[in-house]
């Protein structure tokens, strides 16, 4: 398995991945202009795994400075349990460390029974004391 920083030309073999995986939720900021902006905005913060050069996970993160926020953690169901999103999860986890970030947060969907089992599973704590809201400025999102 190889691992490296995602780059925008992994947009279509990521793109594919996170359609293909239960629990992942896309919006228009998951376009294509909406990920290079991402990319660009949090460099050295996202990363694919290939595996005969086709994308078998992602996993995605940014910071605002204070706290970190990975996103759309996928790994291809024929490559589960092979320690995959660890290594991914880890590799993000240490980049934002190196940008002075301690403690990150991720969503995950409520009825998404396998992530919550996931996160728990290592370590993350469930936020009860919070709720997210969310604003559209001047337009909609689908979903």
């Amino acid at each position: 398995m190889q691992y490296r920083e995602m780059e925008l030309s992994d947009y279509d073999g990521v793109i594919l991945l996170w359609q293909a995986s239960d629990g992942v939720q896309l919006r228009d900021a998951d376009s294509k202009l909406g990920i290079k902006k991402y990319l660009n905005r949090n460099p050295g913060l996202s990363f694919v795994a290939l595996k005969d050069d086709v994308i078998t996970g992602s996993i995605m993160s940014g910071h605002d400075g204070k706290r970190g926020y990975v996103q759309h953690l996928a790994v291809s169901p024929e490559c589960r349990r092979s320690g995959i999103a660890t290594e991914l999860l880890s590799l993000c986890l240490e980049a934002l460390k190196v940008e002075g970030i301690v403690k990150s947060h991720i969503h995950v969907l409520d009825d998404n029974q396998q992530a919550k089992a996931y996160w728990s599973n290592r370590g993350w704590s469930k936020r009860s004391d919070i709720q997210v809201f969310s604003f559209i400025n001047g337009g909609h999102e689908n979903t």
